[in-house]
């Protein structure tokens, strides 16, 4: 079989190469960024991944932590207890919880040529899906399915701005005399 060509290669030194900076490259590359602030902060770097977990009350090994319990025909079942760690930063669990237990706010929001096509669609036709279907700023050819649709995400992500929008259909323009 042949032999790889550069493999017989002299391996030389590289002067222009700052090893220092290599190093901790090398060492950020391994090291993955921790997301969450809370556990980022109470990361110690002098312990290991089940110890920094441990002191912190999660878990490092789902399967040790909750056991399968094996089903058994006969006898009596034995119950294997993991191993109970000190907790020294239960900061940090109460904070993973308090996040956790604030309720979600909806940031979706609609793009303004959609917020736009819905209201010339509702100004134009009103309720009649079918004759928005039909209409010529229908540039998509979205069925009326599809422009319900539509319009009822406006609803839901912009909904004072819909009725504020009802409210000026509504309201009958004044007669100039």
């Amino acid at each position: 079989m042949p032999k790889a060509k550069k493999s017989g290669k002299r391996k030389k030194f590289d002067y222009n190469q700052d090893r220092k900076k290599m190093k901790k490259k090398f060492i950020k590359k391994c090291n993955p960024r921790i997301e969450d602030p809370q556990i980022r902060n109470a990361w110690d770097d002098k312990k290991s991944m089940a110890r920094n977990l441990q002191e912190m009350g999660l878990a490092f090994d789902p399967n040790r932590t909750l056991p399968i319990m094996k089903q058994r025909l006969l006898g009596d079942d034995k119950v294997t207890k993991a191993p109970a760690g000190i907790v020294t930063k239960p900061y940090v669990l109460n904070q993973l919880e308090e996040e956790a237990n604030r309720p979600e706010k909806d940031s979706k929001t609609l793009s303004s040529d959609l917020i736009e096509y819905a209201q010339h669609m509702i100004r134009e036709h009103k309720d009649d899906f079918k004759a928005m279907a039909r209409d010529e700023k229908n540039y998509y050819q979205d069925t009326p399915k599809q422009i319900k649709r539509k319009i009822n995400e406006y609803k839901r992500c912009h909904p004072a701005h819909y009725d504020a929008f009802v409210k000026s259909l509504a309201a009958p323009e004044p007669m100039i005399q």
